[in-house]
């Protein structure tokens, strides 16, 4: 079952863990369970992806349950009219609050303005030396992306030498294999952990909050930080 986060007459937000896909996609032949094929099986009503998540990513998933409600949802994230937080757990040690604005280009070449706010909200230290270090540093911070490009956070990260752990293929593969060998933990870690927006049809302040699923809790856990 999925955990539903939020619904009214026209709109249902769930909380999707690693690993499942929103929806079809001729990328995933081998895939069998998608998030809106579960989702109306469990709810026995037809639902609309007001927008995606990556198939790693976890957290806040919002659907439209009207086709009307779906284009005014549609419209509010193509204008910029949502607020989205993530977590994200990265190597290193990032600084207390930094910016990356950096072009990104899509699947035919074309460069896309893309930016993303970030801020550290804690640091860790495992007693586990990595190459040249004596230890292994990580950093938990919480992003805020202000354009919504193809696996922005993801790339935006990576540019700046912060890797996801776990992220393939824009991590770091000595981190990904040190994570799956020493630890079995092989899920990406980025949470989708909230998502607001002013209801299109009563103009309420809508917050959608997703709680950690178990595996982000379970690093959180490794590295003893406490969020």
């Amino acid at each position: 079952m999925l955990d539903i986060l939020y619904k009214d007459l026209e709109i249902i937000a769930i909380n999707k863990p690693h690993g499942l896909l929103v929806h079809r996609s001729s990328i995933a032949a081998d895939t069998s369970e998608f998030a809106l094929q579960l989702l109306r099986d469990q709810i026995g009503q037809a639902v609309y992806p007001a927008h995606r998540l990556d198939r790693k990513t976890a957290g806040a998933l919002l659907f439209s349950l009207t086709k009307e409600m779906d284009s005014q949802l549609q419209n509010l994230f193509a204008t910029r009219q949502t607020n989205k937080t993530y977590w994200a757990i990265v190597r290193g040690y990032t600084e207390d609050t930094f910016s990356v604005d950096y072009p990104l280009k899509k699947e035919n070449g074309t460069l896309q303005d893309a930016l993303t706010h970030f801020r550290t909200l804690h640091r860790a230290e495992l007693p586990i030396p990595q190459g040249k270090h004596t230890t292994s540093r990580y950093s938990l911070v919480e992003a805020l992306p202000i354009t919504g490009r193809i696996h922005q956070i993801r790339r935006h990260l990576a540019h700046v030498f912060h890797p996801i752990i776990a992220d393939r293929p824009h991590g770091c593969n000595k981190q990904n294999k040190f994570w799956k060998e020493t630890f079995k933990m092989d899920s990406m870690m980025l949470h989708a952990k909230e998502l607001s927006f002013v209801h299109p049809s009563n103009q309420s302040t809508i917050t959608i909050e997703a709680p950690l699923h178990s595996e982000f809790e379970r690093v959180l856990q490794l590295l003893n930080i406490e969020p």
